[in-house]
């Protein structure tokens, strides 16, 4: 089947079920349930075609590793973050047929009919010296951070159909566009928000990889599914340019979902303008880069998303999360956020492990579960999360039980 650059389908059919809690994926009675998850996998490789190279095979340890985890999970729709991408959709393609529909540690294998996956910002070249650091060119100087075009992209995964008409895209949406948007400001001159000049301006884009508005049918019920990744708050200076970026990047979606005068700004890469539309179900996902109480963030950009009015918050936690804590120490013995959210275990010294990956319904859709899959040292899964260096990724997938 010939495969466009930006939907990626592929004949499978239902998965099984691994290590989440209990549920008959079709649903019972009057309610379906739909499992949502976040992962950021880390299948990101250095050099450009190596993650195709990789997949190609089906022995690449960390993919096998990550392939269970999800099998062990088994969410109805996954948005992998981290994963490099190409225009014929190759990785994506390999990735299921060598990985997630074959049995891995035991696991039933998963089945994913449908994908969708869209060129990144990342590794493309601005043309201008956006770090300021005197030359033009590298990854810093790119769109979003990357050393080739694509390197941390992102994927869609379902098991229903996406509605590939109707999919939104704002990879091309300015950083200036927002109003009031938190620029960042040169700290060695006197004029205002001017690390940016003006002709850099206006080609800054938004997102560090993209926003995507991913619409899933379930039956006869459509959720929207917000996908992004915005930039890790640090890497920078005390322009905080990265801290500011992150922070709009969230906001982007916090408007969105609002609708009405408040994402009147908002406009997608058709040139379509405005929000999601009164009473639209959605679930924002991905790596936000950004804990609520600790680490770097810039001006409680995840309460953005947690206060707003049109969101839930499910809280999903793991006791692999708790522990982890108290083990490692460091850092995470002086943070005031409840260790029990996190779904990243970062360097203990700094910033300690946090919270930073979310599922976050649209208030319409009743939560019947979630969790964080982070096993403790004693259950026998925890050989796919481990400790440093890591058989899969530094973060946790995150999951939620949805009633539609």
């Amino acid at each position: 089947m010939a495969l466009s650059s930006t939907f990626v389908p592929l004949a499978a059919s239902a998965h099984g079920r691994g290590d989440a809690p209990g549920r008959d994926p079709h649903g019972h009675g009057a309610d379906r349930a739909l499992r949502v998850a976040t992962y950021n996998l880390s299948l990101n490789r250095a050099t450009e075609g190596g993650l195709v190279a990789d997949l190609s095979s089906p022995d690449d340890a960390q993919a096998r590793t990550v392939a269970e985890v999800i099998q062990r999970a088994a969410p109805d729709v996954v948005l992998l973050n981290e994963f490099d991408f190409d225009a014929e959709g190759r990785a994506v393609d390999l990735f299921r047929e060598n990985y997630l529909e074959v049995s891995q540690g035991g696991a039933d294998p998963v089945r994913y009919p449908y994908a969708y996956s869209a060129p990144s910002n990342t590794g493309v070249a601005s043309g201008f010296d956006l770090n300021n650091d005197g030359t033009v060119g590298g990854g810093d100087d790119a769109f979003g951070f990357g050393l080739f075009e694509g390197q941390y992209g992102m994927v869609v995964l379902s098991r229903y159909p996406i509605d590939t008409r109707k999919v939104r895209t704002f990879q091309h949406f300015l950083w200036k566009d927002v109003p009031g948007a938190a620029l960042p400001d040169d700290p060695s001159t006197d004029a205002p928000a001017d690390w940016f000049s003006p002709e850099e301006l206006e080609v800054v884009r938004l997102s560090s990889k993209s926003h995507w508005d991913v619409p899933v049918r379930v039956g006869r019920e459509t959720v929207h599914v917000l996908a992004s990744h915005p930039t890790p708050p640090t890497f920078d200076g005390p322009e905080d340019r990265n801290g500011r970026r992150n922070h709009d990047e969230i906001r982007f979606w916090a408007d969105y979902a609002t609708g009405g005068a408040t994402a009147r700004y908002v406009y997608d890469d058709a040139g379509r303008r405005g929000g999601l539309p009164r009473g639209a179900s959605f679930v924002v996902v991905g790596d936000q880069n950004a804990d609520p109480h600790d680490g770097d963030s810039f001006d409680g950009a995840i309460d953005q998303l947690l206060g707003n009015r049109r969101v839930t918050d499910p809280m999903p936690t793991s006791q692999g999360a708790v522990e982890a804590a108290v083990l490692q120490g460091g850092a995470n013995l002086t943070h005031t956020g409840d260790p029990a959210l996190d779904t990243a275990d970062f360097a203990d010294g700094a910033p300690g492990n946090l919270r930073a990956d979310y599922v976050l319904p649209s208030r319409d859709l009743r939560v019947r579960d979630a969790g964080v899959f982070w096993p403790t040292l004693a259950d026998p899964l925890s050989r796919l999360t481990g400790v440093y260096p890591f058989p899969s990724s530094d973060h946790r997938l995150v999951w939620v039980d949805l009633a539609l």
